[in-house]
């Protein structure tokens, strides 16, 4: 890739995605079949532990990384790897884990108006 690249991609590391590397690191380890079963389980079960702040922030850097990758889960796991991922997902796993955390995205939460 060329310095002059114009449409320069974050690295993929620890500083520009925080919550994903702190999310695999606990969750897409050695143990995932041990303890969730999958990574599809484990995603939900952070979701479940996680307060909404926290699945927010992994719901936006999950998107930005997928975005990054469309249609290529070779260089989605890469970059998985790259941020603490101790597992390879399937195309199939990817999509399913991508939908788990869109669902937060597209929950904003609704801000009440007052009727004037």
């Amino acid at each position: 890739m060329s310095a002059n690249h114009p449409t320069k991609k974050p690295e993929i590391n620890a500083a520009n995605y925080p919550a994903v590397h702190t999310f695999l690191r606990g969750y897409f380890h050695e143990d995932v079949a041990d303890e969730y079963g999958t990574t599809v389980e484990a995603a939900d079960q952070f979701c479940d532990d996680a307060d909404s702040d926290e699945r927010l922030a992994v719901a936006r850097e999950w998107a930005q990384l997928a975005e990054l990758f469309p249609g290529d889960p070779g260089g989605m796991n890469g970059a998985l790897k790259k941020l603490g991922s101790a597992c390879r997902l399937s195309e199939e796993d990817l999509r399913q884990v991508s939908e788990i955390f869109g669902r937060y995205l597209a929950a904003k939460p609704q801000r009440r108006v007052a009727n004037h």
